[in-house]
């Protein structure tokens, strides 16, 4: 059976798509991204889909690409920060090299500044972003082997630290 050599899951703005990115060319494997996937797959940002088809339609179009990925990619994965929501794709991730890209509502803010197309958090981006983390940090580090918090870290050393917790420095 095939499997991602690393999934990467956590809140937007975690850094994902830039540190799993990183991980795959230092690894030198495939990066994908299961946002990318439906965006591409879709032809529509997702702030779109949101807006126009409703949460639960994009919902069912992340498992799918959840499942997808989980099924056929054997390098550096990452998943859209709901990802965790779903019981199927959590129970895809048992077992799997999982790291939890976690980071603080502070450090969201300086990132993401919390105003740009997050349709989750379009009122109110600090207490929305907090109560998202409520609702998911569970969820996040119940999937995760591995947490690697990236609060005042570059890209460059969160995908050290990965690789560390991982154990996959001489890959």
């Amino acid at each position: 059976m095939s499997a991602p050599l690393i999934v990467l899951v956590g809140p937007m703005g975690s850094g994902k798509s830039t540190v799993g990115a990183l991980l795959a060319e230092q690894l030198g494997v495939a990066y994908r991204d299961t946002d990318a996937d439906i965006v591409a797959s879709e032809g529509r940002e997702i702030s779109d889909l949101f807006v126009e088809e409703g949460e639960p339609y994009f919902r069912e179009l992340e498992r799918a690409a959840v499942r997808d990925a989980v099924a056929t990619h054997t390098g550096v994965l990452s998943l859209g920060g709901g990802a965790v929501l779903d019981d199927a794709s959590r129970e895809l991730l048992a077992g799997l090299p999982v790291v939890y890209l976690s980071m603080e509502v502070e450090e969201a803010v300086r990132r993401v500044g919390l105003n740009q197309a997050r349709p989750l958090l379009a009122v109110n981006p600090r207490k929305q972003w907090r109560e998202l983390m409520d609702a998911r940090r569970h969820l996040y580090t119940e999937v995760a082997r591995v947490v690697v918090a990236t609060d005042e870290r570059t890209p460059e050393e969160v995908a050290e630290a990965v690789l560390d917790a991982l154990e996959l420095k001489d890959v």
